[in-house]
């Protein structure tokens, strides 16, 4: 079985496609592992461009939604542009896992045995590194005004936003910056995003639509999540809470979320975050 460059472009890091690559790879296990590994270093690209566009300042005259969005799609070609020759990163995943796994370098005449659990492993702890190490300055200044500490912080913008890949999004597909899934009430005069979620009531979920918060920045998200903690009497309990599993449990307890599982999924995410500190 050939894997054909559409096949690379048309990856996508979701179950069904992982799926369908581990079947593709039984019978071509050199190819599937080198067509993985273009598409993660497609995304290591994708993830580094969004980064230095993030760190640059886009509040100039000219600067709007709009521009943003075409922004965003130019950044799309170039990343597209810069896979299509490599910049290296895929030719080292291919040499290292294809020794892990205990197989032939990928130029050897004896096929490797691709060690596909391994690939999305690598995957996602290079997403949840770059998540952190992009939200540790605004987390820290929400620790700072809140008394909460940064991991805790940066666990539920994780476990909100699914380390960055699940964001909520404008109706034109631009960021809207929240992080941390909150909703805009009657009282918000910002911009909203409406979105379907899952909510929960008396443990059964349904699809609902609901209008979140909209920002400028991820500072702002962060920002607001701290005059959250401060100003809501709920949240009493959580301020100044240095530890995970009683912070995961006040959030749970003072109804920030629906999920009867949140508070140990939170927990889990703040374990993550500090194996990594």
């Amino acid at each position: 079985m050939t894997i054909s460059s559409t096949d690379i472009n048309g990856l996508a890091i979701d179950s069904q496609s992982l799926n369908n690559l581990r079947l593709q790879a039984k019978q071509a296990p050199d190819q599937a592992l080198k067509a993985v590994a273009k598409q993660f270093e497609s995304v290591f690209m994708n993830m580094m461009l969004k980064s230095m566009r993030d760190a640059t300042p886009q509040d100039g005259m000219f600067d709007s939604e709009q521009t943003k969005m075409f922004t965003g799609m130019l950044d799309q070609q170039l990343v597209q542009s810069m896979a299509s020759r490599g910049i290296g990163l895929a030719d080292i995943m291919v040499k290292q896992l294809s020794n892990q796994s205990g197989g032939s370098p990928a130029n050897s005449t004896t096929q490797p045995q691709t060690n596909m659990k391994a690939l999305p492993s690598a995957y996602n702890a290079d997403v949840q590194q770059t998540f952190i190490d992009n939200m540790r300055t605004p987390a820290t200044q929400a620790s700072l005004s809140t008394g909460v500490p940064a991991q805790l912080i940066l666990g539920q913008a994780a476990l909100e936003s699914g380390w960055g890949k699940r964001e909520i999004t404008m109706a034109d597909g631009s960021a809207s910056y929240n992080l941390f899934g909150i909703k805009a009430g009657p009282d918000w005069k910002g911009k909203v995003a409406q979105v379907t979620t899952t909510e929960y009531h008396n443990g059964v979920a349904s699809k609902q639509v609901q209008n979140f918060r909209a920002y400028g920045s991820y500072a702002e998200s962060f920002q607001d999540y701290a005059n959250l903690l401060r100003s809501n009497p709920r949240y009493s309990g959580v301020v100044g809470q240095e530890n995970a599993k009683s912070f995961a449990k006040g959030l749970q307890q003072a109804g920030y979320a629906t999920d009867p599982h949140y508070a140990d999924k939170l927990a889990g995410v703040i374990s993550s975050i500090n194996a990594r500190a």
